[in-house]
């Protein structure tokens, strides 16, 4: 007989999502599926549109995520334009990027998944959550928000706002940072770098007590993806998309955006929305590979700023090499704020995002452009087809969520793997199930782009297809 239960509060995962686990005769995991349920509709509503508006437009994807498709799609614009913006428009881009990175990572490790760690996965859910990491650690609490506050600040100081701006544009941006917005980051630095490195001290104490999370909650070899430097280096903006294996072997490098449908498919199932990319070269479903921040510091050689290349190598250690343990996301995200706080600081004393000349003009020179950039959650890809007006004919998104999707279906497989036996459900399942997925800092409706309630549900499926035990979270 079916049975319900219900666990309250919000589920800490963005987004409308449904789990399917399915039992063989005697009751143990035979597979597991990650629905994404949300109806996708964004690239549809935009064709007809100028695309001068689409900076403006797809920011709006997302309240998370809307820095990332502004930046996306004002690098697509510039191939429609087909021009080279100012140095002060790239610099400016790459500090809100940078801002963006700060206050989505804070966001994930603060208060989506830090009281997993710091409370326990079988603490009681009503005080699971941010409110009960205040109670418990109220200064790591207040330090997560701060830090979060540091990035949205940046994003308004160069946007004028925190969420949906429209500052970034085909040729470059639209005005510079001013010397007070400089001054207030420069005097909010020194906070925010002791707060990251404080939480990257208190992670790394406890990963000795979570070695059971780093060897269940998603680890696996896959290919991983994302930009790189001229010289290897971490990128999260410009760059050119690289390849590596789980050994650290580069499997494809010097990867233009431009040809990306080449090299990344997107195959489609019945039981979910999103869609399921693969590494073409490899086929569906054996072309997996995971992108954002574990990828990140698995495909770049070093990253160019101090604090935060001395801790890369610190990770690396910790993983053996490279890290295929998808619960090492989390280490990674802290990692990249260093790196991204190191970099606000440099950029911040650089005399080109104080220059006027932010942006180049022109008109439509091509008919087609494409695109890319490094989101917290990974790679971002916009491709566009314009008439010789700049109306919009055709659109593809591929959200860094969507690239993901076959590592997180492998993820809460090899969860329910481990903690269902004889079809009984020990205690703290299903937040163990949402940790896994929390690994990915997921943004589901980023990804499909729908409007309304986003509650998560687990269903056990015997193998006669019945329902032998279902468990819900309200949103």
């Amino acid at each position: 007989m079916a049975k319900t239960v219900v666990i309250d509060p919000v589920t800490r995962i963005e987004g409308h999502a449904k789990i399917s686990i399915f039992l063989d005769d005697l009751g143990e995991v035979s597979d597991a599926h990650f629905h994404v349920v949300e109806y996708r509709g964004f690239e549809k509503f935009c064709e007809g549109r100028p695309m001068w508006e689409m900076a403006g437009i797809t920011s709006r994807i997302c309240g998370i995520c809307p820095v990332s498709h502004l930046l996306a799609s004002a690098k697509t614009g510039d191939k429609l334009l087909a021009v080279k913006i100012p140095a002060a428009g790239e610099k400016l881009r790459r500090l809100m990027n940078l801002a963006q990175i700060t206050q989505s990572h804070a966001l994930s490790f603060f208060h989506l998944s830090s009281p997993d760690f710091l409370l326990g996965w079988d603490s009681n859910p009503a005080t699971r959550n941010v409110f009960g990491l205040m109670a418990e650690n109220p200064d790591l609490a207040r330090g997560g928000i701060r830090l979060r506050q540091f990035g949205q600040q940046i994003i308004e100081i160069l946007g004028a706002k925190k969420i949906h701006t429209a500052w970034a544009v085909a040729g470059g941006v639209r005005s510079p940072l001013s010397e007070e917005g400089r001054g207030w980051i420069r005097d909010r630095l020194p906070e925010s770098l002791a707060t990251i490195e404080n939480a990257l001290g208190l992670f790394k104490n406890l990963l000795n007590e979570l070695q059971t999370e780093v060897d269940v909650f998603g680890k696996f070899p896959s290919l991983f993806m994302s930009l790189v430097g001229k010289h290897g280096e971490w990128e999260h903006y410009g760059g050119h998309l690289r390849f590596v294996d789980s050994q650290g072997q580069i499997v494809a490098d010097n990867l233009s955006e431009d040809d990306y449908q080449q090299y990344i498919g997107e195959a489609v199932e019945p039981w979910s929305y999103l869609k399921f990319p693969y590494y073409k070269p490899l086929g569906y479903p054996d072309g997996i590979y995971r992108v954002g921040p574990l990828a990140r510091l698995n495909v770049c050689e070093f990253i160019d700023t101090p604090k935060a290349n001395q801790e890369l190598q610190e990770f690396r250690d910790r993983a053996g090499g490279i890290a295929t343990s998808s619960f090492f996301y989390h280490y990674a995200r802290l990692i990249e704020i260093l790196a991204a706080i190191e970099k606000i600081g440099e950029l911040i004393d650089d005399p080109d995002v104080m220059s006027p000349h932010t942006r180049s003009h022109a008109g439509i020179n091509c008919l087609e452009g494409i695109g890319v950039s490094e989101a917290p959650r990974g790679t971002l890809f916009h491709h566009y087809h314009v008439d010789e007006n700049g109306l919009i004919k055709k659109v593809n998104l591929i959200i860094a969520t969507g690239h993901n999707n076959l590592a997180m279906n492998k993820t809460v497989a090899q969860i329910a793997k481990h903690y269902i036996h004889n079809g009984n459900v020990a205690e703290g399942f299903l937040n163990r199930v949402e940790g896994g997925i929390r690994n990915f800092d997921p943004c589901l409706s980023c990804s499909t782009h729908a409007y309304g309630q986003m509650p998560m549900q687990v269903q056990l499926i015997a193998a006669d297809g019945s329902v032998v035990k279902e468990l819900c979270r309200n949103s």
